[in-house]
């Protein structure tokens, strides 16, 4: 006779759940708020540039959750023992992402708009870091896949992200400095 088979954990299961909750709560206030301040960006003159790539980045953040339960669900991904440290890298990733909104303030959106005339901004993470908010979206594709032990798409995820933002870094860094006010 055959010992009896291992009950299936629904931890990770559980945890991948409120995950997702929390990352669609997140996106679409998000997109609720570049809504708004693009807007009243527009309004106020902003240019939109880098439209060729936007959907680009939006396939990329459409395409990461399902990546991500399809190796947990398919793949057999589970949490491992450095969980709780890629837990404190995501949760970094958070408070970095959203003190880089706060630093913006009605200029953050999630297109490159840029409104001639204004300074750069300098407060926040931004006095020390020119990209704080890339610099969280590359950590969360690292940390929150390696949380439920999914390396195959923290790695894909990575790499794409790297491709993409390196040309929106580009686009933006361009539109940003013939916005700004001269010395």
């Amino acid at each position: 006779m055959s010992p009896p088979a291992e009950p299936i954990s629904l931890a990770p299961f559980a945890w991948l759940v409120l995950y997702l909750f929390v990352l669609a709560a997140q996106r679409v206030s998000e997109l609720v708020l570049s809504a708004r301040n693009v807007r009243g960006l527009v309004a106020r003159g902003g240019r939109e540039y880098g439209q060729a790539h936007f959907p680009y980045v939006v396939a990329l953040h459409a395409l990461y959750p399902v990546a991500l339960v399809g190796e947990v669900l398919l793949g057999g991904a589970r949490p491992g023992a450095l969980a709780p440290a890629w837990m404190g890298l995501w949760l970094a990733a958070q408070a970095l992402r959203y003190s880089a909104i706060w630093a913006l303030g009605e200029r953050w959106t999630v297109r490159i708009l840029a409104l001639p005339g204004s300074p750069l901004v300098r407060r926040g993470p931004y006095r020390w870091i020119a990209h704080p908010n890339y610099l969280a979206v590359a950590i969360e594709f690292v940390s929150a896949p390696l949380l439920f032990g999914a390396w195959r798409t923290a790695l894909v995820f990575s790499l794409a992200s790297l491709a993409v933002m390196s040309v929106r870094i580009r686009c933006e860094n361009r539109a940003l400095a013939g916005s700004e006010i001269g010395p």
